[in-house]
C-alpha cells in the first residue's frame, strides 16, 4: 500500500513539473508549443471517457442501496435547492465585482477579435428551454453512454436505480455486480492518470504558445478581479457556510482534495476529477447515496465559478463595447446563461460558447465583444473549474451533515491523515461495501469537531 501511494506522490510531482516545462516551453518555443496541444486534449479525452460509466455506477449504487425513495427524493430536492441558493450568491457577488471594477472600460475592439466573438456565438447556440429538455431524454437506453451526455446518462442512472430499489432483495445480485463494474471503472481511471504529466505539459505549453505576455497584460483587471471574486466566495462564503454547519474547517477540505486541484488545473476541466471526488467523498465518511446523488448533479447544476465568470464576462463586454448593462438587464441576462449552461457542465470551453450564446440571444451587439476574453478564457476557465470543484465538494459535506448521512468522526480521522486514501485503487473497500439499507451515518452527539 505505501509503495502504490509513494509512486503516484511522484506521479504528481511530475504533473507539477510538466506544467513549469510546458509554460517554458510555451514561452521559448510558441510555434512548437502550439502544436503540442493534441497532448492535452487526448488526456482529457481518456478521462472524459470515464465520466458516464463513473456516473451511472456511483448514481446505481446510491440509489439502488436506499430502501425508501423518499429518502432518494429528499436528498436530491435539497441538494437542487442548496444549488439553487448558492448560484444567486454567486451571481450577486459577481455582478457586485464586475460593477466596482468596471474592468472592460477603454478596451477597443479589432476586426480579428470581432471575428473570433462571431465563431464563439456559433458554437455556443441559442438554446430553448423546451430543447433543454428534450435534450436530457436519450434517443435509447446506451446512446447515453455512448455520447456522453452527463444529464442523459445522470437521467438513465436515476430510472435504474430506482427499478433497482422496487425489485427489492433480487436486485441485490444486479447491484453486486455494478458494484465490481465500478470498482474496473476506478481501475482503468487510475491507470489512466498516469498519463496525466504529458497532457498537462501539452495543454500548458499550447495555451501559452498561443496566448503570450501582452493578451495578458491588456486583460489583467479582469483576469485578477474574476480570480480574487472566486478565493473571496470560496473561503470566505463556502468556508462560513461549512464551519457553522459542519463544524469543518475549509482549509482541511481543500488539503484533503489537493491533488484533484493539481488535475483540474493542469486541465482547466472540474470534469477531469469527477471520479475521484466521488471517491474521496465516500472516503471521507458521507454515506454512498448522498455522495452519488449530490455529486453528479452538482456538476450540472452547482455551477458557483461559472456564475461569477458569466456575471464578470458579460460586464466586461459591455463595458468594452460602450454599452453598459442596466442592472434589470444584467440580472435577465445571467440568470439565462447560467440556465443555459447545466447542460454543457464540466466540458472545457463551456463557459466561453454560453456567454456567446446568450449575449446572441438577448445582446446581439455584444456578441462580437466576446472575441477579447478567448486568449484569456483559458486561464479563467481554470479558475472557475477550481470553484466549481470546491463548491461540489463543499456540498457534499453539507448535504451529508444536514441529511445526517455525515460520519464526523471518520472524517476526523481521514483529514488528519490517520486513515489515507487508497490512491492505487480509488475505492475504500471498507467503508464503500453495497449495504442492505444504509443507516444514518452521523456524530452528531460528539462534541470534537473536525480538525483544521
Amino acid at each position: 500500500m505505501t509503495a502504490g501511494r509513494d509512486r503516484t506522490h511522484f506521479l504528481y510531482i511530475a504533473v507539477i513539473a510538466a506544467v513549469v516545462l510546458g509554460i517554458v516551453t510555451g514561452f521559448a518555443a510558441p510555434g512548437v508549443a502550439v502544436e503540442l496541444k493534441p497532448l492535452g486534449t487526448g488526456f482529457v479525452n481518456l478521462i472524459k471517457m470515464m465520466i458516464s460509466p463513473v456516473i451511472f455506477c456511483t448514481i446505481v449504487l446510491g440509489v439502488g442501496s436506499v430502501r425508501k425513495a423518499a429518502k432518494v427524493g429528499a436528498v436530491g430536492g435539497l441538494a437542487l435547492g442548496y444549488f439553487m441558493v448558492m448560484s444567486t450568491v454567486a451571481l450577486a457577488i459577481g455582478l457586485l465585482v464586475g460593477n466596482l471594477l468596471e474592468p472592460g472600460s477603454g478596451l477597443h475592439l479589432t476586426e480579428a477579435l470581432r471575428s473570433a466573438g462571431e465563431a464563439q456565438a456559433k458554437a455556443g447556440g441559442a438554446e430553448s428551454t423546451t430543447d433543454f429538455l428534450l435534450g436530457i431524454i436519450p434517443k435509447t437506453l446506451v446512446s447515453a453512454f455512448t455520447e456522453g451526455e452527463v444529464l442523459q446518462t445522470l437521467l438513465v442512472a436515476l430510472l435504474c436505480g430506482f427499478a433497482l430499489q422496487a425489485m427489492g432483495p433480487s436486485g441485490e445480485p444486479v447491484l453486486r455486480g455494478i458494484g465490481h463494474v465500478q470498482k474496473l471503472v476506478f481501475r482503468v481511471l487510475a491507470m489512466i492518470m498516469w498519463a496525466a504529466p504529458v497532457g498537462a505539459f501539452g495543454a500548458i505549453a499550447a495555451v501559452v504558445g498561443s496566448t503570450g505576455v501582452d493578451a495578458l497584460k491588456s486583460l489583467a483587471v479582469i483576469m485578477l478581479g474574476f480570480y480574487a471574486t472566486c478565493v473571496v466566495f470560496v473561503f470566505l462564503v463556502l468556508g462560513t457556510l461549512l464551519r457553522v454547519c459542519a463544524r469543518m474547517s475549509i482549509f482541511a477540505l481543500l488539503r484533503y482534495l489537493g491533488r484533484e486541484f493539481l488535475l483540474i488545473l493542469s486541465t482547466s476541466s472540474s470534469e477531469s476529477a469527477l471520479p475521484r471526488l466521488i471517491a474521496k467523498m465516500e472516503h471521507l465518511g458521507v454515506s454512498r447515496p448522498v455522495t452519488g446523488i449530490t455529486v453528479p448533479t452538482g456538476y450540472s447544476f452547482n455551477l458557483d465559478g461559472t456564475a461569477i465568470y458569466l456575471t464578470m464576462a458579460s460586464l466586461f463586454i459591455a463595458e468594452a463595447m460602450g454599452s453598459p448593462l442596466s442592472i434589470g438587464e444584467q440580472v435577465s441576462l445571467l440568470v439565462f446563461m447560467v440556465i443555459a449552461s447545466k447542460g454543457a457542465a464540466g466540458v472545457t470551453g463551456a463557459g466561453l460558447a454560453t456567454l456567446a450564446g446568450g449575449l446572441q440571444s438577448h445582446r446581439p451587439e455584444l456578441v462580437d465583444g466576446v472575441g477579447l476574453i478567448v486568449g484569456i478564457d483559458r486561464f479563467m476557465s481554470e479558475a472557475r473549474a477550481l470553484t466549481n470543484f470546491a463548491g461540489n465538494a463543499v456540498a457534499t459535506v453539507l448535504i451529508g451533515t444536514w441529511t445526517k448521512e455525515f460520519d464526523r468522526s471518520r472524517a476526523a480521522e481521514v483529514l488528519a491523515g490517520r486513515l489515507p486514501f487508497d490512491e492505487k485503487t480509488l475505492l475504500d473497500d471498507g467503508h464503500g461495501e453495497i449495504p442492505a439499507a444504509v443507516p444514518a451515518q452521523t456524530a452528531e452527539d460528539g462534541k470534537d469537531p473536525v480538525p483544521a
